[in-house]
């Protein structure tokens, strides 16, 4: 069984717009919060796609990318993920053979298969999205191709980006994903942190079958789930109250920004509306630093996580740097206990 002390550890962020604050200031927390992971020795910081939610500012993945890979040093920088329907693969290959240039060896290259909006602005971003998405595992092939070495026979080419190699995952929520990775030899990370239920199906699918590839010689998974670290049980529970908030509000078909933490739920959703919340959430480590301890290491030992990721919609920013500070903590108790 992997120790919490030999798994890597990385950030997922959406550049939360907290209630009371604007799209820039979610950009400054943003880079500010990867810099602390990139001190705190985390391996990855990975930003999302979604768009026309007033309350993420993550929606020019790319761009933001940029942004955070230079003003950080040596952590890796990528998407969690890009949805490739919205977009056209030699576009994305420009992009991120861009990034990769600018940031040799940094650049992680995320893909997703979902829409990350409301079928209204799926409209506006991409006309036959289901088209798109029934060409995913095509585009897939092609975006790959385009970071390939260059030949003569291959008119159409990514530049920058051929001949870069820059690294390619599949993302996933359920087992589609799961098994073209497997079929594809590419790493695989699971959205566990919304999406528990295939969790355990996926990761046994995408391992019994992985085919190895030039990328990648063995299955490589990472799971992802919430974590909310506080000084104690009760301040941690108070602040995961936000993110509690934010996914009955987007159940209700009205997302806004990051609500700040309350003391109690009760009035504020229906006892419904919080078991979906529950659900959905299942897979959250949320308490102080012992808690927090114990969560990962259960969540580790259930999942085998060849890496885990952790993302933490955290309404005060300061709350969200100490919750990063006490995961890092976790890992290096866990070293120390292990001599």
């Amino acid at each position: 069984m992997k120790n919490l002390s030999s798994v890597p550890f990385s950030v997922l962020d959406l550049a939360p717009v907290p209630e009371g604050s604007g799209v820039a200031d979610a950009l400054r927390n943003t880079l500010d919060l990867a810099r602390r992971a990139e001190a705190l020795s985390f391996r990855r910081f990975w930003l999302a796609e979604h768009h026309n939610m007033t309350g993420i500012a993550s929606a020019a993945t790319a761009v933001l990318v940029g942004h955070v890979a230079g003003g950080t040093r040596s952590i890796r920088v990528g998407s969690g993920g890009v949805m490739l329907p919205n977009h056209s693969p030699l576009v994305i290959a420009e992009q991120f053979g861009t990034l990769e240039a600018l940031h040799p060896g940094r650049i992680d290259l995320g893909l997703g298969r979902a829409p990350g909006t409301d079928q209204l602005t799926m409209r506006a971003l991409r006309r036959n999205f289901n088209a798109a998405t029934e060409d995913f595992p095509r585009d897939v092939q092609e975006l790959r191709a385009y970071f390939a070495p260059a030949r003569a026979d291959r008119p159409v080419r990514a530049v920058p980006g051929a001949g870069l190699g820059v690294p390619l995952w599949l993302l996933g929520s359920s087992l589609y994903s799961a098994q073209l990775a497997a079929e594809l030899g590419l790493p695989f990370a699971f959205a566990s942190h919304f999406a528990p239920d295939y969790l355990m199906h996926a990761l046994e699918v995408y391992r019994e079958r992985f085919r190895p590839s030039s990328q990648l010689k063995e299955p490589y998974a990472m799971a992802c789930l919430n974590v909310f670290a506080a000084e104690t049980d009760e301040e941690a529970r108070r602040l995961f109250t936000s993110v509690q908030q934010a996914f009955v509000n987007l159940r209700r078909g009205r997302p806004g920004k990051l609500p700040p933490p309350v003391e109690t739920l009760e009035g504020v959703a229906s006892e419904p509306e919080l078991a979906g919340a529950g659900h959905a959430l299942r897979y959250s480590v949320v308490g102080s630093p012992e808690t927090v301890r114990r969560g990962l290491e259960a969540f580790l030992a259930l999942t085998g996580a060849d890496e885990l990721m952790m993302t933490s919609q955290i309404h005060d920013h300061a709350a969200r740097l100490r919750s990063l500070e006490i995961a890092a903590a976790a890992r290096e108790g866990a070293a120390a206990n292990a001599k």
